[in-house]
């Protein structure tokens, strides 16, 4: 028995050819195909859990890779990032600071092109066409002459104004309040003691840039004095005007303490026109004599005398280069002055008396005169380069009409805008073509009386008037409505518009 069982446990494991035990394996096959095919719950549970943990299985090592290489990249793209970002910063400092040294480069050779534009009289800044027309409100009028004002400066620093008028007495006027700073009276002729000052019209003044010196032209019965009085170093220029008795003197003033420190002599009429040599203290003097004279004021000393017009001159004006314009009055002429050769070049233009004169830069000029015309001039021709006939119109009965007479002209220091004055009862704002070839107007100013001095401020941000009953050089005419006054005229710009893309 025992050798029977041992057979049988042999044999049943070993693989037989009988059926049951293929057809056992294959029905366990087919079995769980059908399974994993069955669409039970059991069966999905397992085929889920059996998905899941096959990606589970699979996708682990793989993704941890996979995201150890995105760690790696993410990290090496965040420098990437940053280094670019502080390149592109450091690039736009850079920008920043070539664009700076640009603009200061720009800024440096524009201001040297200016100086050179200045040195040869071709700057031409083009600041007509933002001046706004002010309202009569808007005017200011300082009030304290008795007589009509004959002539006025600007202190160089715009913080004063410097009167003069036909009553004998200069008047500084402070810009900001409009009040009375100082007031130089008048001289009783022949009295002894008494503080100096002029004793009859005075008719011209001019400043020396410095502030230093203040010098005043009158005609204390018959003469013109220059003084150099200009407290906190203010200096003033007055220019002379016909009147009676006839001096000839030019006295020189001590700027702060208004002391008289000696006088000039040598003109053989009248004086009517004085300027300072911009940056120097040499001083130009014109008068009736028909002479032009040069000074120096700092060394108290005469230096020459020049001669070539042929009547009566009546106004001087000067820069900084070594000559001087004058306007010759009835002669009919404009001077240039040439004072190291002692030589004049002549200009004709006019067909009446030439009463005023301004230069606007130091190659061209700007005058008046009685037949109505106002004039621009440059060096290099003996012809206006534009002439406007009636500047201010015509008056009289008709038939008889006859133009406003030109009592005074002004221009903005290297700019298109010039200023002139009549007694039509307003001043002209004009704008200068380019090259200085044309004259345009501009806008009118209503102001009553005889315009008999007009100045710009340095800056350009306002216009002194001075205004009187009678024209300044004699009593043709008298217009009762005006009053003796210094009137400030606010020169306000228009806004720029921005450009596009700025």
């Amino acid at each position: 028995m025992s050798t029977a069982v041992a057979t049988r446990k042999r044999a049943k494991p070993a693989p037989g050819p009988g059926a049951a035990p293929v057809a056992g394996k294959r029905r366990r096959k087919v079995d769980s195909a059908a399974d994993r095919g069955k669409p039970k719950g059991g069966g999905r549970m397992n085929e889920e859990i059996s998905s899941d943990s096959e990606s589970e299985s699979l996708a682990p090592r793989k993704t941890e890779e996979e995201e150890e290489e995105e760690l790696e990249e993410t990290a090496q793209e965040k420098k990437l990032r940053l280094a670019k970002l502080y390149l592109e910063q450091l690039r736009q400092q850079e920008e920043e600071k070539a664009e700076a040294r640009a603009f200061e480069e720009d800024q440096v050779a524009g201001r040297l092109k200016e100086d050179v534009l200045e040195q040869r009289g071709r700057l031409q800044k083009s600041v007509a066409k933002e001046i706004q027309a002010p309202a009569p409100t808007d005017i200011r009028v300082l009030r304290g002459h008795q007589l009509s004002i004959t002539c006025l400066v600007i202190t160089p620093d715009d913080l004063a104004i410097f009167s003069a008028a036909k009553d004998c007495t200069i008047i500084k006027w402070s810009v900001e309040t409009g009040r009375k700073l100082h007031v130089i009276p008048r001289a009783k002729k022949g009295a002894q003691g008494q503080p100096a000052g002029h004793s009859s019209h005075v008719l011209c003044m001019a400043i020396s840039s410095d502030g230093k010196y203040l010098v005043r032209l009158g005609w204390p019965v018959g003469g013109w004095e220059i003084w150099v009085c200009g407290v906190c170093r203010w200096p003033l220029l007055s220019f002379p005007q016909a009147s009676g008795d006839r001096s000839k003197l030019i006295l020189i003033w001590e700027a702060q303490s208004c002391q008289h420190l000696y006088t000039f002599t040598g003109h053989r009429d009248a004086v009517s026109g004085l300027a300072f040599r911009k940056g120097t203290h040499q001083l130009y003097s014109t008068s009736h004599d028909r002479s032009v004279k040069v000074w120096n004021a700092a060394e108290n000393s005469y230096v020459e005398t020049l001669f070539g017009h042929q009547d009566a001159v009546a106004a001087l004006d000067a820069l900084s280069r070594e000559c001087c314009v004058t306007a010759g009055g009835r002669d009919g002429t404009v001077r240039v002055w040439k004072i190291p050769e002692e030589s004049q070049l002549v200009f004709y233009g006019h067909q009446g008396s030439i009463d005023c004169i301004h230069l606007i830069n130091e190659e061209h000029m700007v005058s008046g005169a009685d037949d109505g015309s106002v004039a621009l001039w440059g060096l290099s021709k003996k012809r206006p380069l534009a002439l406007q006939r009636e500047a201010h119109g015509l008056h009289g009965e008709p038939g008889l009409e006859q133009p406003f007479w030109v009592s005074s002209v002004a221009a903005l220091l290297n700019t298109d805008l010039v200023a002139t004055g009549s007694h039509n009862a307003r001043v002209r704002l004009w704008q200068c073509g380019e090259g200085f070839r044309q004259l345009d107007p501009l806008c009118d100013i209503p102001l009553v009386g005889f315009i008999n001095s007009l100045k710009f401020s340095s800056a350009g941000d306002f216009l002194v008037a001075g205004v009187g009953q009678e024209h300044r050089l004699g009593r043709w005419w008298r217009i009762k409505e005006a009053r003796n006054s210094v009137c400030i005229i606010p020169l306000r710009r228009l806004p720029v518009s921005p450009v596009a893309g700025s």
